[in-house]
């Protein structure tokens, strides 16, 4: 297996997912960070490595993987270690099921280039940017709060071992704290977010850990 390079940025939830995954799968790899905030993901340089010019994007040798779920994948069926989807098939579908909520539904309204689209173009205030944030991650993890109850319990949001879902959300609860939303009415994600703060590949991907952020 040739040595993995990981196409990055600190605070980018696809990001924090992938090097999430990669530390519990126990993988080494490099970092090269792609800031974000500098527009260096439009750069040509990095257009031609990737044409959507986002973060992340996995290299492994000749193979180029991007979006974050299709590298967690990827991980997944390369690696035999911490499985990312339980065997049992109910709960492999609502694992995915979450982890798609999070990853489809509250972070693509979200993320860095919508926000700014949001300011620039479209003229929208700080207050008003900020509260179009808060608003799709708290309709978001309302839904997510009732099907963490409904898989049953656990110390993560399916049973007792981190899975896909984990993944996706440790990085919008943190992002989601960035912005002020508030928390507390969500036991079941806060337990699998107290959990994972105690997980070391978990603690090992936080954005302060990272050595290259600002």
């Amino acid at each position: 297996m040739p040595g993995l390079i990981l196409y990055d940025y600190f605070r980018s939830s696809a990001s924090y997912r992938v090097r999430i995954g990669l530390n519990l799968k126990g993988v080494s790899y490099e970092q090269r960070m792609v800031n974000l905030v500098e527009g260096d993901q439009r750069s040509d340089a990095y257009r031609e490595l990737n044409p959507q010019g986002l973060v992340p994007m996995l290299v492994a040798g000749d193979t180029k993987i991007t979006q974050s779920l299709a590298i967690l994948d990827w991980l997944d069926a390369t690696y035999e270690k911490s499985p990312f989807l339980p065997a049992d098939k109910d709960q492999r579908s609502a694992v995915l099921a979450m982890a798609t909520l999070v990853a489809c539904d509250i972070h693509p309204l979200n993320n860095l280039r919508v926000l700014k689209y949001l300011k620039g173009p479209l003229g929208l205030s700080e207050d008003a940017k900020d509260e179009w944030y808060r608003h799709w991650v708290t309709t978001g993890f309302d839904a997510l709060e009732k099907m963490a109850e409904n898989a049953g319990g656990g110390t993560w949001l399916v049973g007792d071992a981190p899975t896909l879902a984990d993944i996706c959300l440790i990085p919008q609860l943190y992002n989601a704290r960035r912005f002020a939303v508030p928390v507390a009415q969500y036991p079941h994600l806060r337990r699998a977010d107290e959990t994972a703060s105690a997980h070391p590949a978990f603690a090992a991907a936080h954005p302060d850990k990272q050595e290259t952020h600002p």
